[in-house]
């Protein structure tokens, strides 16, 4: 599981404008946003260049 929708919400971020900027479709990135598909680790990397961030902002950790 991924973080995508909460980092974004919480920066302000439209997922229109990242979709633009990773070069895919609204709906793709809604789905990854959306967690019913996980992003391939090289648009991980693409998304927390994009944010300003790390990928490790971006993942659930498994650990409890």
């Amino acid at each position: 599981m991924n973080r995508i929708k909460e980092v974004l919400e919480s920066k302000g971020i439209k997922q229109t404008w990242r979709a633009d900027q990773l070069g895919k479709s609204y709906n793709m990135v809604n789905s990854y946003a959306q967690n019913r598909r996980q992003p391939s680790v090289e648009d991980l990397y693409g998304i927390a260049k994009i944010l300003d961030g790390d990928v490790k902002e971006l993942l659930q950790s498994s650990k409890k």
